[in-house]
């Protein structure tokens, strides 16, 4: 009869959704079977005993049986859960809706003002800009920070580290960028850090506005996996802006601990740790995700500032040496000069911009050139002057310098609170150095 043969018929056919089922589970990884999946593709692992779900990400295949890193901790999963695919993938939902807002690294909001509505998906990884697409960097990006402004001007589209140990000042100095800065949208991604900063940062150092800024949280107390994306979809929402056309403004803090959540997954999936205990993934992360960052012809550009936490205010800590070699420039903050009172704390003679002599004219290069001079001077002969043993007239240009000393000491402090115009800052260094 017809029916039984339409009953027959449907009973060979599976109707549900494939799944793979969970063989075993440890802190940082959890191994599953049964899915044809291939590297980087999502999946969702559900409990079958409980409410529990969590999305990870497919690290590493090994014949029928794959590896999945968590976004969130393991604890509740057990063996025979089962294991769906992702349809969206590695993408994030993205709008105008998203400025003014706290998000984690799926866009979701945690500043308990409801829902953003999204017009489109963005995927978290995506190739850098080609290198003959790449506009060149012709044009000032003044931050309102005089010391950066005068000695290591930065260009639209530049990449800049910030480099310091703990406590001298990375936050701060970060939220006098994101004030002081004119460009219409800032995109700051907070990763890895206690998640006591995050309110502190934008009470503290933006002073509460959020204003055309997007923040992108991933605190110390999530997953490897989730301070990783972090990173990247925060590179993610400010590409979407630039490709409208928005001249960006993005700040990372910190490198380090995006490097570290790395180090985290590298290991657990068996990479030979190398200098340090960074697994060469960590190291290969780096450019990933800075190269993304720059100016396009005929769209916006994304100015990068990236901390880099310096333990032990080591300059030769891997990630630090790495970073160093693919930004447009490095600012060292010195601890050295917190103790003289000097906020914020730019070292200038040990930093540098790479961009900056094609972007500003000769009367302001003449000038940066002859204070880090006198300052260089200072320094060098420092001990000699509070001894007393120096006798002036002995060198005209150490005299110059012993006479602008305090002037120039106040040149480069600021406070935090104040904002500096950028033409103003160079007039002013242009004054004090005639």
């Amino acid at each position: 009869m017809p029916f039984k043969s339409l009953k027959s018929k449907l009973a060979s056919k599976t109707f549900s959704t494939s799944f793979g089922e969970v063989i075993k589970i440890n802190a940082n990884v959890i191994t599953a079977r049964g899915l044809q999946v291939s590297i980087g593709d999502m999946v969702k692992i559900v409990s079958s005993s409980s409410d529990l779900h969590t999305t990870g990400m497919v690290t590493e295949i090994d014949d029928t049986v794959f590896y999945i890193t968590p976004f969130s901790f393991v604890e509740g999963f057990c063996s025979q859960d089962k294991v769906y695919q992702n349809s969206n993938g590695m993408n994030i939902p993205v709008s105008e809706a998203l400025l003014g807002r706290v998000v984690d690294p799926f866009m979701k909001p945690i500043d308990g003002k409801g829902h953003i509505q999204s017009d489109r998906l963005n995927p978290i990884i995506k190739a850098p800009i080609e290198a003959m697409k790449r506009g060149m960097i012709n044009e000032v990006f003044g931050v309102g920070v005089k010391t950066i402004d005068s000695f290591l001007t930065c260009g639209k589209g530049q990449k800049l580290g910030i480099f310091a140990g703990s406590g001298v000042g990375k936050s701060t100095l970060m939220g006098m960028i994101v004030r002081g800065s004119q460009a219409p949208i800032k995109v700051v991604a907070l990763i890895g850090e206690r998640g006591r900063e995050v309110p502190e940062f934008i009470e503290k150092n933006l002073g509460g506005n959020l204003e055309n800024t997007v923040i992108v949280v991933a605190t110390s107390d999530d997953s490897p996996l989730m301070r990783k994306y972090g990173a990247f979809s925060a590179m993610s929402v400010a590409e979407y802006f630039k490709e409208m056309g928005h001249d960006v403004l993005f700040i990372m803090d910190s490198v380090t601990r995006f490097a570290m959540a790395q180090r985290e997954i590298g290991l657990a999936l068996g990479e030979p740790p190398t200098s340090k205990g960074y697994p060469p993934s960590s190291l290969t992360l780096l450019p990933q995700l800075m190269e993304r960052a720059g100016k396009e012809e005929g769209k916006g550009s994304i100015t990068a500032f990236f901390t880099v936490l310096i333990e032990g205010d080591d300059m030769s800590d891997p990630i630090a040496d790495q970073s160093r070699s693919i930004l447009d420039g490095h600012i060292v903050l010195s601890r050295e000069l917190t103790d003289f009172g000097i906020y914020p704390p730019i070292n200038i003679l040990n930093s540098a911009s790479r961009v900056m002599t094609d972007i500003i004219d000769e009367e302001h290069f003449k000038a940066a050139i002859k204070f880090r001079r006198l300052y260089t001077l200072l320094r060098e002969n420092e001990t000699l002057i509070r001894i007393g043993a120096y006798t002036k007239g002995s060198d005209k240009e150490l005299d110059e310098a012993i006479n602008k000393k305090e002037a120039m000491e106040a040149f480069m402090s600021q406070k935090a609170s104040n904002q500096s115009d950028f033409n103003a800052s160079v007039q002013e260094l242009i004054e004090l150095m005639k």
